[in-house]
Parts: structure tokens; sequence; C-alpha cells
């Protein structure tokens, strides 16, 4: 599998893109606001200390006349400490002020109300200034004559709270940046959790749970799901056509298998050349090896198909173990082996069909690698929450081959060269145990000879 990035981080690093550029544009936006704020604030203030001087004109013998109240400049130094000029001229000529403070562009514009003013932006003494010029027509005599006063304030106050406004604007950016990476981390997450849901409840299966997988999901995740369950479906089928194939094929083989050996039994009854016999022999031998195998192949075929339909029904091991016995009995009868069953009462949960195929393989194996005229103990007890069926036989035992090397399929120890086998009978043990939630476990004898092997299932 091939693992090419994250979506979550994807998208975390998507919404924190967009969050960042938000909080540009709005830093941007919040400085612009407030420089603005600022410079109409000092226009008004200037526009208002002009208007107030040119509220005081009066003409006396023939002259202008003017005071400069105090509240113009009051006005002024009320927003920052600022240096602050003013000029007034009476058609063109200079009444009080900075002869050298500029004046307002084009002819003058007059206006009898405070409306109406005029400004600009321009260089002076070495600052930046803001102008406020305001016109004003005052009779002398009988003669008009146009009166402006222009206010002007340098522009350091105006920067510095609007630099002010933008460094706390950066850090309302900053926080809301913060704040929006870890809500985009947290919605990824919340919005990637039924994709995790969907992931955790897939792992969860065993392997042959194919069901279709039903959960509650978002509209977005429903192709995957209905592709995922078609997918399980498919599987499925296939894994039955399979199993049946195999249950078929084992069935067909043991029958003409069958007929083979009681042919060749016959023919060694009838010939007395002993390389006949033992062509015959190993003939037979081939046989039966093959015979067996059919019948594990259908064994294994069935645990596979009735795990994925697991019965639960209340049995008891004692009960269990008592009739398994029964069906293996001719079998060891023929090597001259006993059964010596110590059975307690010991009720579990599961498929009698399953659980009989895992003991009587077992069972099988048992007696397959006894000497003959030996005894096979059987015991069947309870405790901690569980049961168990101890199979003991007085074989070579399992030697140096581990549990986990003898439950794999065809699989066989190396103590088991010329005994006949196919390597699957501890292999459907297993299968049956792990669909119960049990354990296989594999072990030599107390007295140092033999193999047991115990089946451990919880109570029910």
């Amino acid at each position: 599998m091939r693992v090419q990035g994250s979506i979550g981080r994807r998208l975390t690093l998507l919404l924190a893109g967009v969050a960042a550029l938000l909080s540009v544009v709005s830093w941007g936006m919040v400085t612009g606001f407030a420089r603005q704020a600022a410079e109409r604030t000092q226009d008004n203030v200037l526009a208002a200390s002009a208007t107030s001087i040119a509220d005081t004109l009066r003409t006396e013998q023939g002259e202008v006349r003017l005071e400069l109240p105090y509240a113009a400049f009051s006005m002024l130094g009320a927003i920052s400490q600022e240096r602050v000029f003013y000029k007034v001229t009476a058609n063109g000529e200079l009444l009080t002020g900075y002869d050298d403070l500029p004046a307002p562009p084009g002819a003058p514009q007059v206006h009898r109300t405070g409306d109406g003013a005029v400004f600009q932006t321009d260089r002076y003494r070495g600052s930046d200034v803001r102008l406020a010029s305001v016109t004003r027509l005052v009779l002398v005599g009988a003669d008009p004559v146009a009166v402006t006063v222009t206010m002007a304030q340098t522009r350091d106050g105006v920067a510095q709270i609007a630099g002010e406004l933008s460094s706390l604007a950066a850090l309302l950016s900053i926080a809301f940046f913060v704040v929006a990476v870890l809500l985009s981390a947290f919605a990824v997450r919340a919005s990637l959790a039924p994709l995790n849901d969907v992931a955790l409840a897939v792992s969860r299966r065993g392997p042959s749970d194919l069901r279709p997988l039903r959960r509650a999901a978002p509209a977005e995740l429903e192709p995957l799901l209905r592709a995922l369950n078609r997918l399980m479906d498919r599987l499925g089928q296939s894994i039955r056509r399979s199993e049946d194939f195999i249950a078929e094929a084992a069935h067909r083989v043991r029958t003409p298998l069958a007929t083979v050996r009681t042919q060749a039994e016959i023919a060694l009854r009838s010939v007395s050349d002993e390389d006949e016999k033992h062509r015959l022999r190993r003939i037979i031998r081939a046989v039966d090896e093959s015979s067996r195998s059919a019948g594990q192949l259908l064994d294994h075929a069935t645990v596979a198909y009735r795990t994925e339909h697991l019965a639960q029904d209340r049995l008891d091991l004692a009960e269990l173990a008592t009739a398994t016995l029964e069906s293996v009995k001719p079998t060891a009868a023929m090597k001259d082996i006993s059964f010596i069953l110590h059975a307690a009462p010991a009720r579990v949960a599961g498929d009698a069909v399953l659980l009989d195929t895992a003991l009587r393989n077992v069972l099988d194996n048992a007696v397959k690698y006894s000497p003959d005229e030996t005894d096979i103990q059987v015991v069947v007890s309870s405790a901690n929450g569980f049961a168990r069926i101890e199979v003991c036989d007085n074989g070579p035992g399992f030697g140096a081959a581990s549990a986990r090397h003898l439950t794999r399929r065809f699989q066989r120890g190396d103590n088991a060269q010329g005994i006949v086998g196919s390597g699957l009978g501890l292999t459907i043990a297993k299968d049956v145990l792990t669909a119960h939630h049990g354990t296989l476990e594999l072990g030599n004898a107390r007295n140092g000879r033999g193999a047991c092997v115990s089946l451990v299932l919880p109570l029910a």
C-alpha cells in the first residue's frame, strides 16, 4: 500500500492558509479604517478650529479685525502634542500667522458656514502637515473682502494613533489565526471521525466475517460503504464457491479411494510374492493418506463455512467428549488403544458440529501417533471461567516444533516421518477454537513421553 500524505493534514493546512489570508486581509482593513478614522478626526478638528477663527472676523474703521479664540487651539491640542500653525489672509495679504504656510490650491471658495473647508497635505518645516482652509466674505465699507483662515497641524500624532491601532489589529489577527487553526484541526478531526469509525469497524472483523457493513455515516461516505459491501459480497461468494468445490471434490475423491483400498486389500491376501505384497502395502498406505487428506479438507471447508454463521448453543463438553470418543473408538480398536475419560460438567456456548470436528481431529492425531496397546487420557474440567478438554497420548510428542508452526496448514513436526497425515488436524482445531474465542494449547506430557493437546473455551 502506497501512502500519499494525510487528508487531515491537507485539510488542516488548507484551512490554516485560508485563516492566514483572512487574518492578513482583516489586519489590512482594520489598519486602513484606523488611519482613515484618525485622519477624518484630524480634518474635522482642523475645520472646526478654522471655522471658529473665521466666526470672529469683523470690520472696524475700514479694516478687518479678528480675535484668535483660545478654543480654536485647545481643540487641536486635545488630540495630541502636535505642532499647530495658522495663517489669516485678506485678499491675499497676511493679517496674522505664518506667512510661508502653504495656501490652499485654486481660487478660494467662499462659504458662509463651516461647511466646505478645503483640505490638503503638504510639507512644512521638515514635517508632513495637514491643512484646512475656510474663506469668508467681510464687508469693508461697501467692498467685500475675501478672508481665508488656514489651520495646519503636523501628522505625527495621526501616524502614532494609526500605528497603535495597527499593532492592536495585528495582535487580534494573530490571535484569530491561532484560534482558527485550532478550530480547523478540531473540525477536520471531527469530520474524519466517521471515516476512522468505518476503518475501525472493518479492522475489528475476523478474516471470515464478510457481512455487509451497516453503520450510520455521512452522505459522502455512502459510495465507499456501498463499494466496500459489494466487494465483501463478491469475496464471500468466491470463498463459498471455493469451499463448495473443495467439499464436493473431497466427497467425490473418498468414494473411489475406498474402492481402491478394498481391492488392494483383497489383492494383498491373494498374492504370495513378497515384492508384490510390499507394493500393495505402499498402495494401501498412499490411499489411506489421500483418504485422510480428503476427509480433513472436507472438515476444513466445513469449519470455514460454519464459522461465518456460528451457532451459540449451550453445550456440555463432558457429553460432547463422550459422544466424540464413541465415534473414534473403532479406529482406536484397530491398534488396541483404549480411552480413559475423566469428565466433569463444563457448559459452554458454541457450535456442536465444529467442536466435535475439532475434538475428533485431535483424538485422531492421538490415535495415529500412539503406539499399539496404549492408553489415551481425556480430561474434561473447568476452572477460572474456562472449560478445558485435555488429550494426552503416549506417542513421540511434538519435539522441537513450535505451536505456531504446527497449527499452520500442511505443516507437520519432524517426528511425524513415516506416519500418514496431511498436516490439517491441528489447523482445523485452532480455527474452531479461535471462532469460539478460545485457544489451542500444545505441549508434551508431564512424564516426558507423549503429547498433550488442550482445547480451552470460555464458560457460558
